[in-house]
């Protein structure tokens, strides 16, 4: 006897943003993730249109890590009903408040937020009622969903807390891999095994069609951007993600400035968010690889070293024009679709001795992207600006695994898999990884449309 599941993809196919995939067929039901999608927006407007499914009838929301693209459409599947259980792991429930916190005030009152009242979803109240419904679960732990049905989240490595989630029916495994991190990481453990026993695979595929360069290599760039910036006297401005990015430049910048690799210069970190989740970080520690926890034990502060500044006020961040060049400034937003990296890029970006380092994915029509791209003007606050600063790519500093990777993530569960999902990515990306596990692996893998339901078969 066959029981049937649905995993309805409700967000996460064809694109690496929105994730949100909806599992019926059990006594339960349950989402993965509930995430914004984004590309030249920081939200666009396709997320304020209705779930494709019911928020009261949710029971379980589970959460694989605290990026909006994850986490962002929380307050609204609240608003509009959600009075179940949210689970992940405690560093990933103390860095979402601090992340939707951010995000309420953003798109509360933003133009779009006044165009669909957002803020009726995007406030403190609704903020309290999701907070109370959110437990945690360390990995490792199985948590009971229901009979025969148990989850367990083991680590990725992709941010701090960051989770797969391994569901097990009668013995029977199917999973979501929420972000797969780029191991070996700075700061974090490495992407735990896959499963040898997993059937289902439901895999995200950013970097499906590409590999990075080597981490040596990127530090190796990263020295030698900072140098070249200072022999310029320019102002090196770094588009930053508040989440991970952030604590592993302050952390590899560490250790160039305290063994002499690179001067001693003024570096701002110009993002309120990026200091709150550092400061999540360093009670978190528990979490980081073994070698930066004997860095810590030894009195090391790890995100502290001459030259850094915290700019915490808008008036900080207005300052920073009046400190003598070079400098070096990293903000928020990593794909310039917002923050205060915009106010800096549209200061610095016509300036030959400046430079602006991209240092991971940049959604299709964002700032970021256009500028990677190489445009020689783009529109910054309606202001059309030359670009003639040097533009700098290190994609080492990706956290998500690499094509090759992402093939030998599934490696280990060849002998049991039925299928492979590919989700999370650009269809070109996704496309391509399917194929390379059907060619390489011998694995029957596809790449869901948008709104496909797909049917899981399991020994009842």
């Amino acid at each position: 006897m066959k029981k049937q599941i649905t995993v309805y993809c409700a967000g996460g196919t064809l694109s690496p943003t929105g994730s949100n995939f909806l599992v019926e067929g059990f006594e339960k039901t349950f989402i993965v993730d509930c995430g914004l999608i984004q590309g030249s927006q920081m939200a666009e407007y396709t997320n304020w249109d209705p779930f494709p499914y019911d928020p009261k009838k949710i029971d379980i929301l589970f959460i694989t890590h605290a990026h909006l693209d994850h986490i962002g459409r929380i307050p609204k599947l609240v608003y509009e009903g959600f009075t179940g259980k949210i689970i992940s792991t405690p560093a990933t429930m103390d860095i979402a408040r601090v992340m939707l916190q951010d995000t309420s005030n953003i798109l509360g009152s933003s133009e779009s937020g006044k165009q669909y009242n957002l803020s009726l979803m995007y406030n403190d109240t609704i903020l309290h009622r999701v907070f109370s419904l959110w437990d945690t679960v360390d990995y490792h732990k199985a948590y009971e969903i229901e009979s025969n049905l148990s989850v367990t989240q083991f680590d990725t490595g992709h941010v701090l807390g960051s989770s797969m989630f391994v569901f097990s029916y009668k013995n029977q495994k199917f999973v979501f891999t929420g972000d797969l991190g780029n191991s070996p990481s700075p700061l974090l453990r490495d992407t735990e095994i896959l499963p040898k026993d997993t059937q289902y695979l439901f895999m995200e595929s950013v970097y499906g069609d590409r590999n990075h360069e080597e981490r040596e290599d990127r530090t190796e760039k990263l020295k030698q951007v900072l140098n070249d910036n200072y022999k310029r006297k320019g102002v090196l401005v770094v588009p930053i993600f508040s989440l991970e990015r952030s604590q592993e430049f302050l952390f590899e910048i560490n250790e160039l400035v305290e063994s002499g690799q690179v001067p001693q210069m003024p570096i701002f970190l110009d993002s309120p968010l990026a200091l709150k989740v550092t400061d999540i970080f360093k009670r978190h520690s528990k979490d980081f690889k073994k070698e930066v926890r004997s860095k810590i034990a030894s009195g090391d502060d790890i995100f502290m070293f001459p030259g850094f500044k915290k700019s915490v006020t808008s008036e900080d961040s207005k300052s920073i024009s009046h400190i003598q060049n070079p400098k070096v400034i990293l903000a928020g937003a990593g794909m310039s679709t917002g923050g205060r990296v915009i106010h800096h890029e549209k200061q610095y970006l016509s300036d030959k001795n400046n430079t602006i380092l991209i240092t991971g994915f940049q959604t299709p029509g964002s700032l970021g992207r256009q500028i990677e791209e190489g445009l020689s003007k783009v529109v910054i606050f309606n202001e059309t600006i030359a670009v003639h600063a040097h533009i700098e790519t290190v994609k080492g500093y990706s956290g998500h695994r690499d094509s090759d990777h992402l093939v030998e993530f599934v490696e280990p569960a060849v002998e049991s898999l039925k299928k492979v999902f590919v989700t999370m990515g650009e269809m070109k990306a996704s496309l391509f990884l399917a194929q390379r596990l059907k060619e390489e692996l011998n694995i029957v893998s596809h790449v869901p449309q948008p709104n496909e339901k797909i049917i899981l078969e399991f020994n009842d």
